[in-house]
């Protein structure tokens, strides 16, 4: 696996790793706190979880994290679930995203861009004037520290404010796409009881407007806990009866008052896809997400002041909230409100060019369909200011990694990550002080005791098991909401390892220190006992021009049996002849194995996808097994239920 690519595909020049956040932490931290002066990378990565208080202690103090009430100690308690980070201390996670108004006054926070693709700035001191207004009249309308504030917003400025201005007042904040379907967002909203609700009257996405007034109806009728509901009129309609609007309530030049808040006082709810049952409502926490915000965005994506950060995502997405703490770090956040690939697949691209974007982040299913699309970035657009390009929703594959250091540039950091809602933040991925390899992310991240174990809890190196996680990150939730007994919480990360999160991915941990993603550990593939993710099909197999996605699944049978069908969704004018299917199988046998030739390649009219994008492995496979539609996926999580229709009737037929 690993050791097929000793020789790294990028390394950082002396001068880049001098330079680096990370080499003058650890060199500051060596003086003060005993870290390893000499190792690197590794040595301190291993010294911040040999020493996880004394690196956590660490970070607040680089970071100058300021505590209105000081901590009693970092930790608590250690045990997960119920890690109890820096008790007694108070602090507020808006005071910190709005601290560089203070040097940095008219410099732009934000820069915003629609479909237009030119950005429009929002300066540091518009921004926290906007954030005082707002959450002086959120005080107004009765919103106290722990009630929930509802979005209904695309990645436009106002999202960013209604975020800030929550956090200011110690309201926890939650939010959804404006193309999520009223049954999606009300799955998401019934169970937190918003007092306030954001919205749009509409968006406009692949150049055309799309008017939402209907289903805002019909969330104000479902949401009997509202007190207020905010128009703003993208789409520029009047305001429904009893509606606020948004102009009157961050017209005022209000100095921001931030309330002081215990460090694990929630600070927003984020959802599981929910392909089964109700989304999960995962609550993380005001100072849990500050301090590893800032390890994240500061010490390993190499933020700070100078930089603007672009990333490709919905407010439905733990990305946007993840984007939105650039602003810790004191650098420019890129909020793009349109289609990422309109008015052509080179799309994101152009705005990386015309914003200066220093990191630029997006999914490795686009890098690939640009790479399929015959996109040439490096040729067609200025990305001399990109220093980074990340990528994640689903591993890079080797393809996706040779293709940006050979059309963007090949002096590019290429930053595969990979972490989860569930902690909003990265287990392993970008090391600015690291060489980059083909296939792999760059090494755990700071203070994350990740292993690959194998099902007795042995931990493997090169070879593949389960991610897990030895040691609590401040990030990881608080709790779910509406979870008493904290059963869902335990189950869902808790119940295979006790005290140990296992979160549900298949990985190799490699003996230089790197980590591979193969994909989902509750839908791998599993033939005589050799383990395969799905990841790996995909990337060989869509790597055929006539393949524009695919699904497979492996399905346990009564009789012990193992049935893996790989289903293709084909190229527009491709036909599934025995060509194709040669083609395919060839292509599985030559470049994985061929144990994980699939035992059947059934042509369907779309693969189905979570609202976040990701492929629907498990529910599909539930389906072939005979699950009722009802019980196996919650149809408000799926972005064309229509297909999944197709699954089922192949399930009839099967049986």
């Amino acid at each position: 696996m690993s050791t097929l690519n000793p020789e790294p595909l990028w390394q950082p020049d002396p001068e880049r790793i001098a330079q680096a956040q990370v080499t003058k932490f650890q060199a500051w931290a060596s003086e003060r706190h005993g870290a390893p002066a000499e190792g690197g990378y590794a040595a301190l990565h291993r010294w911040s979880v040999d020493e996880l208080d004394t690196f956590w202690q660490a970070v607040t103090e680089w970071f100058a994290v300021r505590f209105s009430t000081p901590y009693a100690r970092v930790l608590g308690s250690r045990a997960m679930p119920g890690a109890q980070w820096f008790p007694g201390a108070t602090l507020n996670y808006a005071e910190h995203a709005l601290r560089a108004a203070a040097t940095r006054a008219d410099e732009p926070a934000l820069l915003h861009v629609d479909e237009t693709h030119e950005p429009t700035p929002v300066t540091w001191s518009e921004l926290r004037r906007q954030v005082g207004s707002l959450a002086a009249e959120l005080r107004a309308l009765g919103v106290r520290p722990g009630d929930r504030v509802s979005g209904y917003l695309p990645n436009i400025p106002q999202a960013v404010v209604a975020l800030l201005a929550t956090a200011a007042v110690g309201g926890v904040w939650t939010s959804c796409a404006p193309d999520f379907g009223a049954r999606s967002v009300l799955d998401r909203f019934q169970q937190v009881e918003p007092v306030v609700l954001f919205t749009v009257d509409g968006y406009r996405y692949g150049g055309k407007e799309h008017d939402r007034r209907d289903t805002v109806a019909e969330l104000r009728r479902e949401l009997p806990t509202l007190r207020a509901v905010v128009h703003i009129p993208l789409l520029g309609t009047e305001a429904p009866d009893g509606a606020l609007e948004w102009s009157a309530l961050t017209g005022a030049d209000t100095e921001p008052v931030f309330e002081q808040v215990p460090f694990d006082h929630p600070l927003w709810v984020l959802y599981s896809s929910g392909t089964t049952g109700l989304p999960k409502a995962i609550v993380q926490s005001q100072g849990g997400i500050l301090v590893e915000h800032l390890k994240q965005l500061g010490l390993h994506c190499d933020l700070g002041p100078e930089d603007t950060f672009f990333w490709y995502t919905s407010t439905g997405w733990m990305m946007w909230n993840f984007l939105v703490s650039g602003l810790l770090t004191g650098t420019t956040i890129v909020l793009y409100d349109g289609s990422p690939g309109y008015p052509d697949t080179g799309a994101q691209w152009r705005v990386a060019e015309r914003t200066g974007a220093t990191l630029y982040g997006t999914s490795a299913a686009y890098v690939m369909a640009c790479r399929k699309a015959d996109v040439h970035p490096g040729r067609d657009f200025d990305l001399s200011k990109v220093q980074c390009v990340a990528t994640t929703g689903s591993p890079l594959p080797p393809d996706g990694f040779r293709w940006l250091h050979d059309e963007v540039r090949e002096n590019l950091w290429i930053a595969s990550v990979s972490g989860g809602t569930d902690v909003c933040s990265c287990f392993a991925g970008a090391v600015p002080a690291l060489p980059v390899h083909i296939g792999e992310l760059q090494a755990p991240s700071l203070g994350t005791d990740l292993q690959s174990w194998d099902p007795s809890g042995k931990p493997l190196i090169d070879e593949v098991g389960e991610l897990v996680v030895t040691n609590p990150m401040p990030s990881m939730p608080i709790h779910f909401w509406n979870d008493p007994d904290g059963s869902r919480y335990h189950d869902s990360y808790f119940d295979t390892y006790p005290g140990v999160w296992r979160h549900g991915d298949w990985i190799t941990v490699s003996s230089r220190g790197s980590v591979v993603i193969h994909g989902r550990s509750d839908s791998t593939l599993n033939r005589q006992g050799v383990r395969m993710g799905s990841a790996d099909i995909y990337e060989a197999v869509e790597r055929l021009p006539e393949i524009k996605e695919s699904l497979v699944v492996g399905i346990e049978q009564p009789d012990g049996g193992y049935w893996m069908p790989l289903f293709v969704h084909l190229a527009p004018g491709a036909v599934l002849d025995e060509t194709l299917l040669d083609r395919i199988k060839q292509t599985i046998r030559e470049q994985l194995s061929p144990r994980h030739v699939p035992d059947e390649v059934i042509e369907v009219p779309g693969v189905p996808h979570t609202l976040t994008g990701k492929r629907i492995e498990v529910p599909v496979k539930r389906l072939l097994q005979g699950t009722p539609l009802d019980k196996a996926v919650n149809p408000g999580s799926i972005d064309n239920l229509d297909l999944l229709h197709f699954y089922e009737d192949l399930a009839r037929k099967r049986s």
